[in-house]
């Protein structure tokens, strides 16, 4: 990108805390993503609806999916779907991914071709539900279609031990109640649990909620607005169904990958619970990005640290069994 152009481009502030990759084209990029997303956005009651058409640009401009990979619609009882697969799927290992996207939205280009790289890695074949938004679909619609997901699985005949659970944001909280609730259904042990900057305490009482630094791209305002769009009341957050950091108990869970971002407002919570587990006597893989805002893991093309989380993700999937 030439030089001169790039000057004449006013950084935001939070190119001061952004570790990139050093290309001018690069910064650009990110800044044009960061200021096109939720940084303008009007937080009203129809919002939601232009922050969708938004994302869904966005997605379909950056998500690739390479030519070998299959995607196939799956009905899961009352729920629904999608299979994902590489030439290096074996049948009978699964990861049912639970996707992001403040339980209001998908991006399920960009999210897919992440969920590829692992599959590739751990040779799995990853089973991604497509659960009911709100606010058209309210708590506990997306934990009743992610228990569907999960119920599912087990009806196939796929053993617990060669299936792992994961999610990122929204999605991490759907991974770490599917994880409890299934340990507290009696049945087979999962192999593993993928946690990436998981939402867990709807109470969004952590420091880490108010600093400066956190609010690059998601802010503590926008994050209520979305909690509020999902929950039914304030009885709701105390639920260990919507809030996991809530669970009386997260002794028995399976191993975890956690991953925070050190600019992120969820940070706090996820590294609590991360904690948590450990007391628990949960065997715990926690990685802080320092530096790195919500949602970066999914630029694997224009920031190293994306590419550093996604390869330890996959590896880590791929070391379960």
């Amino acid at each position: 990108m030439d030089s001169e152009f790039v000057a004449r481009i006013v950084a935001p502030p939070y190119y001061r805390v952004i570790p990139h990759m050093g290309r001018e084209s690069a910064q650009f990029i990110i800044d044009n993503l960061l200021r096109f997303s939720f940084k303008r956005l009007a937080i009203t009651n129809d919002a939601i609806h232009d922050m969708r058409k938004r994302i869904a640009l966005v997605d379909h401009n950056l998500g690739q999916l390479a030519g070998d990979v299959r995607i196939s619609r799956q009905s899961c009882d009352e729920g629904r779907a999608e299979w994902l697969e590489v030439p290096q799927s074996r049948l009978d290992r699964v990861f049912l991914y639970l996707h992001g996207g403040a339980f209001c939205f998908r991006i399920p280009r960009i999210q897919s071709a992440l969920i590829a790289r692992w599959c590739r890695q751990s040779g799995a074949r990853a089973l991604m539900p497509v659960y009911r938004l709100a606010p058209e679909h309210p708590y506990p619609a997306a934990h009743e279609d992610a228990m569907t997901a999960w119920r599912f699985l087990r009806k196939q005949g796929i053993p617990a031990r060669n299936m792992a659970v994961g999610g990122d944001s929204a999605g991490g909280n759907l991974a770490a109640v599917v994880t409890i609730a299934a340990r507290d259904g009696n049945g087979p042990a999962i192999a593993g649990q993928v946690l990436v900057y998981p939402a867990t305490d709807f109470a969004m009482s952590h420091p880490s909620h108010s600093e400066p630094e956190t609010s690059i791209l998601l802010t503590h305002s926008v994050i209520r607005w979305f909690r509020d769009h999902y929950l039914n009341g304030a009885a709701d957050v105390h639920d260990w169904r919507a809030s996991p950091a809530r669970a009386t108990t997260l002794i028995g869970l399976p191993p975890a990958y956690v991953l925070t971002a050190g600019a992120d407002p969820l940070r706090d919570e996820g590294d609590e619970y991360a904690r948590r587990l450990k007391e628990a006597g949960v065997a715990v893989t926690h990685r802080t990005f320092p530096g790195q805002f919500h949602g970066f893991f999914t630029m694997g093309k224009l920031l190293q640290q994306a590419n550093v989380a996604a390869s330890e993700i996959g590896a880590w999937l791929r070391a379960l069994n």
